[in-house]
């Protein structure tokens, strides 16, 4: 039997929950549904990864990350005090450990104010005073920074809109999507479904459902994998806020750093090196389609010729639990290496052009009767809800 929606969003994370619901806000007797291939909620980037509320530092200025992230701060904590879903607003200290980078922390400083987000300049004694365990000769403190339980957030979103009257859909995968004139068509393994507008977002299947929606792109998910560590419990007084290294300008990633927990640990991590499956969060992971994908895409090779060092550089550091620490260490050299201990990776989905270029700010591709978010790795559990609006508001272009 055929199902009929107004409105037919692809993926349960958190930009398209946000966006459900940002839909049912916008039109109250409209049918609106969510469908996503695995059986729960937040099952990949939304449920895997750091927590963090990002304040918007390190995007460039007018961009969308810019702008979207430094509205969904407060949009999240927001939902997240009217709905009972667990937040903290820790800060965060960005920690220089060198001469070199005390320099990128001032530019980092200036590109904090132009996106309107304030920071306070701490020299090494500063550094101290406020967190002990941390070393550096400079450090940028942002307050505007927190950690929010996502996967609670998503089931939320998920109760409201049922409780809204739209249907959830899990465990259902798109095969084919038609679209036409009038509507848009889907056939899934549950059957057909037909809507008015259509709205994908799948992250890691970004570029896969574009493509059989008959999209022409020039990019491809490329995947990375971020390993982390866990401090054991008696460690996690360690730090009282996140502390991150100064990041090479040059990469989307932001070094590995301490992460506070909402269920009070403290997480190590992550790197960024290339996945070889895209939803498998353990490491050395393999998927043949995937694999066969990602090296057969020339954007890949591209993308590694352009950064050869940082790409060995996070290879070694993958494999080497020392080096990982040693990383951290910089900043932090309380650090031990019986302090590790192994945690779940995340995956994160970065568009990568044919040319080797990575796509730095989120983007949205529109036809007719469908939004495609093409690329939307960090800050988007940040920004879902800015996301959501900028979605529903190009519906209505």
């Amino acid at each position: 039997m055929q199902e009929h929606y107004d409105y037919l969003v692809v993926g349960a994370g958190i930009v398209g929950l946000a966006t459900a619901r940002r839909l049912q806000d916008r039109f109250p007797d409209a049918a609106v549904a969510v469908l996503d291939k695995e059986g729960r909620v937040a099952a990949h980037q939304s449920g895997h990864n750091s927590g963090v509320i990002h304040a918007g530092v390190y995007y460039a200025p007018g961009s969308m990350k810019a702008r979207l992230c430094r509205a969904g701060i407060r949009r999240t904590m927001e939902f997240c005090e009217k709905n009972a879903v667990e937040y903290r607003r820790c800060g965060k200290l960005i920690v220089a450990t060198t001469d070199a980078e005390r320099q990128r922390l001032a530019g980092l400083g200036d590109r904090a104010a132009q996106n309107g987000c304030h920071s306070e300049y701490l020299d090494a004694i500063a550094i101290r005073d406020l967190e002990p365990n941390v070393t550096g000769v400079a450090a940028l403190k942002i307050a505007d920074t927190g950690i929010a339980d996502y996967p609670a957030l998503c089931r939320t979103l998920a109760i409201l809109i049922k409780d809204g009257g739209g249907t959830l859909s899990l465990n259902t995968r798109v095969e084919s999507i038609d679209e036409r004139t009038n509507e848009v068509r889907i056939e899934s393994n549950h059957g057909p479904f037909t809507a008015k507008h259509l709205i994908v977002c799948c992250g890691l299947q970004a570029d896969r459902l574009a493509r059989i929606a008959g999209l022409e792109i020039d990019f491809a998910i490329v995947p990375f994998r971020g390993d982390y560590y866990r401090l054991p419990g008696e460690r996690s007084n360690l730090v009282s806020t996140l502390i991150y290294p100064v990041p090479d300008p040059r990469l989307p990633f932001l070094g590995v750093h301490l992460t506070l927990t909402i269920d009070g640990s403290i997480t190590v991590g992550p790197t960024a090196m290339l996945a070889f499956e895209r939803e498998a969060y353990c490491r050395w992971a393999l998927d043949i389609r995937d694999a066969r994908e990602m090296l057969g895409f020339v954007g890949t090779w591209r993308m590694l010729a352009r950064f050869p060092r940082a790409g060995l550089t996070e290879l070694v550091h993958a494999a080497s639990r020392k080096r990982y620490l040693n990383l951290a260490r910089k900043y932090c050299p309380a650090l031990r290496l019986d302090d590790f201990r192994d945690h779940e990776c995340g995956i994160r989905a970065q568009a990568v052009t044919r040319e080797g270029k990575m796509i730095h700010d989120f983007l949205l591709k529109r036809t007719p009767r469908s939004v495609h978010v093409c690329n939307a790795p960090s800050p988007a559990a940040t920004a879902a809800f800015p996301i959501a609006d900028a979605i529903v508001a190009s519906l209505l272009d």
